[in-house]
């Protein structure tokens, strides 16, 4: 399997894991019953529940473009030692922007998500070279 779709595996099996500690944390917060309800109306987390929820919303938001521009990759053959470090950079760089984002360290989390963004333009720049 090449590192770029383990990298991609890796990356949805991160966006998956980031929905478990918000979860958690609103079951604790507002009791099961009121979380496996409707949400009507359901306020946003505060604090760490807050960012781990945005945290993840990014990562969805992101990991969709970042799949696209891989497969891209993938399906017309030009995987090469550039993409292969722009799948192990963007992985890499999402799983720091998920523990800083929890973590509430803000400067860390813009450098962590622009390194994503860096590493899909390298995925870009391979498809249109």
């Amino acid at each position: 399997m090449p590192i770029e779709i383990r990298m991609l595996a890796y990356s949805a099996t991160l966006c998956v894991l980031l929905a478990v500690p918000y979860t958690v944390g609103l079951i604790l917060e507002r009791g099961l019953p009121t979380v496996a309800g409707n949400r009507e109306p359901f306020a946003a987390g505060t604090g760490w529940i807050g960012r781990s929820q945005r945290a993840h919303r990014n990562l969805v938001e992101n990991l969709v473009p970042f799949a696209a521009l891989l497969l891209s990759v993938v399906i017309t053959n030009k995987l090469d030692p550039t993409t292969a470090l722009a799948a192990r950079l963007f992985f890499y760089a999402r799983l720091a922007h998920a523990v800083v984002y929890l973590a509430g360290i803000p400067w860390l989390r813009t450098l962590a998500f622009a390194l994503g963004v860096v590493a899909m333009a390298m995925l870009l720049i391979v498809l249109l070279g």
